[in-house]
């Protein structure tokens, strides 16, 4: 699978969805960058990120997924993608924070962004952007992030980090082609971040609340159980965890 490895882009997913409108790409064609000027996360939040300390990557992912409804396999396929290099390079107490952020502890070291782009009925094309602190020590402006280097002590190499993320994607997205997804879920809820354990939470509307984190559904919803005995279930934009 190709590898384009950039010095400077606004966004490798962006500069990977304008290339795959331009020609057909091969499976799993990823882009690389030392900086990335306009890097996203999740709810619109801005990833900021040293020049060449840090892994900046996208990669196009096709034929796996074939109907909206399988869109969150593959959020679960890369995130636990990330959690199985993380666990090979002795990380601790790695967690998954939902939907699909990689923690160390309580200590955020990456985060997940995949734009899915619907080319026919049966035809979905993803683009997964994956930004990992890697050799980067000081976050000072940002109490709840950290990266494999602060954890470990010991810097790593990003180009060899970058090829084992994209081997275990492939791994999983086979997985998840040949009807074995549940190994994924399973993978994904063990290492979900709280999960079962009470702690506060905060709606898009201001209101907040005591719960406990029961799953998350197929279609990516998280299941909490209220502190009223109740049950609901919230999309990433209708709630936030307080950590």
């Amino acid at each position: 699978m190709p590898i384009i490895k950039l010095d400077a882009i606004d966004s490798t997913n962006d500069y990977l969805k304008e290339l795959s409108r331009q020609k057909v790409l091969e499976n799993f064609t990823t882009v690389t960058a030392q900086v990335q000027t306009n890097g996203r996360g999740q709810r619109g939040a801005v990833w900021q990120s040293e020049s060449g300390k840090n892994l900046t990557m996208s990669v196009l992912v096709k034929d796996v997924i074939h109907a909206p409804a399988q869109v969150f396999d593959l959020n679960v396929a890369v995130a636990c993608s990330v959690f199985t290099v993380f666990k090979n390079y002795n990380i601790p107490n790695i967690r998954i924070k939902w939907p699909n952020d990689m923690l160390s502890g309580h200590y955020k070291l990456g985060g997940i962004l995949i734009e899915n782009l619907i080319k026919a009925e049966s035809q979905i094309e993803a683009i997964v952007g994956i930004g990992i602190n890697v050799n980067q020590s000081n976050f000072e402006s940002l109490p709840q992030a950290s990266s494999i280097y602060n954890v470990l002590r010991q810097v790593v190499d990003t180009d060899l980090l970058c090829q084992a993320i994209l081997t275990q994607i492939i791994q999983n997205c086979q997985l998840i082609a040949s009807g074995k997804k549940e190994i994924l879920w399973n993978l994904y809820h063990t290492h979900l971040f709280k999960k079962g354990v009470p702690m506060p939470f905060k709606t898009s509307g201001g209101n907040q609340f005591m719960g406990i984190i029961q799953s998350v559904s197929a279609n990516g919803r998280l299941l909490i159980l209220r502190d009223d005995a109740s049950t609901a279930d919230f999309d990433v934009k209708e709630i936030q965890l307080l950590y």
